[in-house]
């Protein structure tokens, strides 16, 4: 904006103010000294008078501080000029230094706002006619060709003027809004920066070109040494340094709650869980490594497994004892029928809390990295299925329960079949005890290309999706089964999957809300293209 507006000072205004009055002045000088030489000038004093305003006029441009000065205070030099070239016409009328009013002109007309730019333009036009009045005109072409030049430099100044102010307004407000953002930038980068060093997990960005961008103390804390040994989950398994998870973020691998012991066997190891994540911000691509320092939580879990397997196996010996001896009672034929039924409510409460010592010591072993040894041979799927079917009949007919078998076919799988029996056996347990009384369960296998599939199936409520995910986590059950009378440990599916990811497979759950459940094992089978016959 122009000064006659009452805009802010400009920081440049003192160096452009130096530069158009020594060009001025260098010409007007120029033009003076020729003048003053050719001998050719009319009156002296007028040239005296006209070199001398430019000359002091310069100097003042140079060393007046105009920062320190209204804004409105540098329409003094352009009037100066305007003068001093006033009085150089007037010296010598024929040799056209009035063209020399073009500098202040066109200077006042970009820097200053329409009234004093017009008001100079007025002024010089008005001094051109009066000195050609007084000198005579040899023509009245001449009267008006400068001042047709001088307006059009006016127009022109002033388009060139609020050109300027609306690129230099733009350019102040983007700088402004960069100025925000370069502060809110910093504010960020200074909150993460705080959060990175409070957080007690480890942190670190590993960029696409190999370069560790980020760290923060508590990764270096985490990891100490970057050349102690590292074990697997079990602790006992060494690492291989391509296994290390730097070594595997380095080749852009990704991967999540690897579990691994850091340091030797003895005081001082930790327990890390370490997940590696693409990231990616603003095109540049990364891996994210965080660690996080699990040693607490997993010897509470060592220490409660070892007290579970304690317990379990004081209980078992005794209560296989007692199962003997009620199998003894019970085939006593001269036992009487109210004392035969009350004994064998005690041999299936017994059998119930055997087989819950049996998972409790299944999960034990599974939890301190011991597998059953497997038996894989080909087994055949259907055959396993179908007997774990008539062993469950009589709890199902307790209940009301059909089971129906149609939809189990030929299917071959390479398995332990005492392992997979107790999956299905499992799998059947739950649906007979979360099917509606009087409902059914549907049970079926098949083969799929290399892949074996069983699938167990019950009418029953259903399961919420947020429950589904922890279905299969140790202990866990369902908040709608705890408060129900259905009892049960919340093992064996944790047991199940066990057993078959030993196999190489999975278990999946389908499940909606109302809808029962639908659980599908997949096992390993032998491939169709090797069968003998087969193209």
């Amino acid at each position: 904006m122009s000064p006659e507006l009452g805009s802010s000072r400009d920081p440049s205004r003192e160096r452009t103010i130096i530069l158009n009055q020594l060009l001025l002045g260098l010409v007007a000088l120029l033009a003076g000294v020729i003048v003053l030489l050719s001998g050719r000038y009319t009156d002296l004093g007028s040239l005296t008078i006209g070199i001398t305003i430019v000359f002091v006029t310069s100097a003042c441009a140079v060393v007046v501080r105009w920062d320190r000065l209204p804004p409105l205070a540098v329409v003094a030099i352009p009037v100066a000029d305007v003068i001093a070239v006033m009085f150089l016409e007037i010296a010598y009328p024929l040799a056209g230094i009035g063209l020399l009013w073009v500098f202040p002109v066109l200077w006042v007309a970009v820097v200053f706002g329409p009234l004093i730019s017009w008001s100079v333009t007025l002024l010089v036009v008005a001094i051109y006619w009066v000195l050609l009045a007084v000198h005579g005109a040899d023509s009245q072409l001449r009267g008006v060709m400068l001042p047709l030049t001088l307006v059009a430099l006016t127009a022109f100044g002033q388009v060139l003027s609020r050109r300027t102010t609306a690129q230099r307004t733009l350019l102040a407000r983007q700088s402004r809004i960069l100025q925000g953002a370069f502060e809110r930038a910093r504010s960020q980068e200074t909150l993460v920066s705080e959060v990175l060093h409070t957080v007690d997990f480890g942190v670190m960005r590993v960029a696409h070109d190999g370069r560790i961008a980020v760290t923060n103390p508590a990764h270096t804390r985490l990891h100490g040494d970057p050349d102690a040994p590292l074990f697997r989950a079990d602790g006992v398994t060494p690492l291989m340094p391509a296994e290390r998870p730097l070594a595997r973020v380095m080749r852009g691998e990704t991967f999540e709650a690897l579990e691994l012991w850091h340091g030797e066997l003895g005081s001082g190891r930790r327990a890390l869980e370490v997940t590696a994540r693409e990231v990616r911000a603003d095109g540049d691509s990364g891996i994210l490594l965080v660690s996080r320092d699990v040693t607490a939580e997993r010897t509470a879990l060592r220490a409660r497994d070892d007290l579970v397997a304690s317990v379990s196996h004081e209980l078992r010996t005794p209560l296989t004892s007692i199962m003997g001896y009620l199998d003894l009672a019970l085939d006593d034929p001269g036992l009487p029928p109210s004392a035969q039924r009350n004994l064998e409510v005690a041999e299936r409460n017994t059998q119930r809390l055997l087989a819950l010592v049996t998972d409790m010591l299944s999960a034990s072993a599974r939890a301190g990295g011991v597998d059953a040894r497997l038996r894989l041979t080909p087994i055949d799927a259907a055959a396993v299925v179908r007997q774990a079917v008539e062993a469950a009949i009589p709890r199902a007919a307790e209940r009301g329960i059909v089971i129906e078998d149609e939809g189990l076919e030929p299917a071959t799988a390479i398995a332990d079949a005492a392992r997979i029996r107790q999956v299905v056996d499992n799998l059947l347990s739950n649906a007979i005890k979360y099917a509606h009384h009087g409902g059914r369960v549907w049970v079926g296998c098949t083969n799929e290309g290399a892949r074996a599939i069983i699938a167990v199936r019950d009418d029953g409520p259903g399961i919420a999706p947020a429950e589904q995910q922890r279905l299969f986590e140790r202990f866990y059950r369902a908040d709608a089964v705890r408060r129900s009378s259905t009892h049960g440990s919340g093992l064996g599916l944790s047991i199940s999957r066990d057993i078959v990811r030993a196999h190489g497979g999975d278990i999946q759950l389908r499940s909606a809300v109302g809808e029962g459940a639908t659980f599908i094992v997949t096992l390993p089978a032998p491939d169709p293209a090797d069968a003998p016959g087969a193209p």
